[in-house]
């Protein structure tokens, strides 16, 4: 195709829906494998609804990164049951972002600082170790703060 063509064709309304959706798609794919959500998903797909008590919170007003300090915040859903920890994110985002669930036996726990924040680590996976950090009232409403009390800071 000349660039003429391109041209024309991203400029109509189709041309730039078919282009943004495509964008969008790979941008949150891309996040996804960054992130290390990509790598979760290959074991740890949601297959139940979480079991016995539950906490829920998010996806506003928390704030949650990943690998590489990928920002989940705003975004990512998260429910601990008696079970296992569920993550999910809201539809708009969902491209390459399955809801996940993950054992508690699969969950490490530490305490790290950032610019003068507290946030509390859960390593994701025994194998995959893929580091989640949300911020500590995010811990304690989810009812997982006191798994953590015990540990020392981590760096």
């Amino acid at each position: 195709m000349q660039a003429s063509t391109v041209n024309s064709l991203l400029n109509t309304p189709l041309g730039f829906a078919v282009f943004f959706l495509g964008l969008w798609c790979t941008i949150c794919f891309l996040i996804s494998f960054v992130g290390g959500w990509f790598t979760l998903s290959r074991h740890f797909k949601k297959d139940s609804e979480p079991f016995g008590e539950t906490k829920s919170v998010g996806p506003f007003f928390y704030a949650v990164y990943t690998r590489f300090w990928s920002n989940y915040g705003s975004v990512i859903r998260m429910t601990a049951a008696d079970d296992a920890l569920y993550l999910s994110v809201l539809f708009l985002f969902r491209v390459g972002h399955p809801p996940l669930r993950i054992p508690w036996n699969e969950i490490e726990f530490g305490r790290t600082r950032f610019l003068f924040r507290r946030y509390v680590v859960l390593t994701l996976g025994s194998k995959e170790r893929i580091p989640m950090r949300i911020s500590e009232r995010m811990a304690r409403n989810l009812g997982i703060q006191s798994r953590v009390t015990s540990l020392t800071p981590q760096i």
